[in-house]
């Protein structure tokens, strides 16, 4: 069975990437910073082979423990999905609290390269595997008061294409994966716990589902050596751009 390690396991894109992947037939590196909620999943996916491993991506040395600690039947990893970031706020820039930005590209930035910098050498070893690294339509097009974050996915969008140009020798893939509004945790997290304001981003109109995500990926993933899906963009279908969204007035 091939691995896959999924960072950001324990909600949204990565839990829905993990039940996918599963049934695909791979074994299963679960990773996030909530082992109630990573043992929950593993428990579901029984009887695929699971191991849960909780870690700050920003924590280099704490990732490079984890991954070492691994045992033997899982250590060969074939696939990561780099999941794990988040968004912190929305402010112009001069409003901007540097508490949040820090949050923000230690996780979506550093932490990516942490949790690459210590699953590579396995890939190396046996010269092959499968990166896919999750950006943002927001890496691409930045928008008012988005600023650091949209900095954050478009080091992402720049990293995956250094990745993919440094590791083709290696025999290794390397995919970017860019939604655009899909409900999860993710805007809550925005602001700050406040559900109601988080709630108001997808009304109106039917966001993509966590699921729409993985399956996407799961495609992506299981293509033959001969096939390289380097870069996808994943808009809701009421969406248009990063900001445009056809939301339908109430009656």
């Amino acid at each position: 069975m091939r691995i896959a390690f999924i960072t950001g396991a324990s909600s949204g894109i990565g839990r829905a990437t993990a039940v996918a992947l599963a049934q695909s037939g791979f074994k299963l590196v679960l990773t996030g910073r909530r082992l109630e909620r990573l043992t929950e999943l593993a428990q579901q996916l029984a009887p695929v082979p699971v191991h849960v491993l909780t870690f700050d991506v920003r924590d280099r040395e704490a990732v490079q423990a984890a991954v070492a600690s691994l045992p033997p039947e899982f250590q060969a990893i074939d696939v990561l999905v780099n999941n794990a970031g988040n968004a912190h706020g929305l402010a112009p820039i001069q409003n901007g609290d540097p508490t949040d930005w820090d949050a923000m590209l230690d996780s979506n930035v550093r932490g990516l390269l942490n949790v690459t910098h210590a699953v590579l050498p396995a890939m190396q070893a046996k010269r092959n595997g499968f990166i896919v690294n999750i950006g943002s339509i927001a890496g691409h097009e930045a928008y008012a008061n988005g600023n650091v974050y949209c900095a954050s996915k478009a080091a992402v969008a720049s990293l995956s294409k250094g990745m993919r140009l440094d590791l083709i020798s290696l025999g290794i893939r390397v995919a970017e994966v860019n939604p655009g509004a899909v409900q999860t945790e993710f805007s809550e997290v925005r602001f700050k716990g406040d559900k109601t304001r988080a709630e108001s981003v997808y009304q109106g109109y039917e966001p993509l589902r966590p699921e729409d995500v993985a399956e996407v990926i799961q495609f992506i993933v299981t293509r033959p050596p001969n096939v390289t899906i380097s870069e996808v963009t994943i808009l809701a279908g009421a969406q248009a751009a990063a900001t445009v969204i056809n939301k339908q007035q109430p009656a």
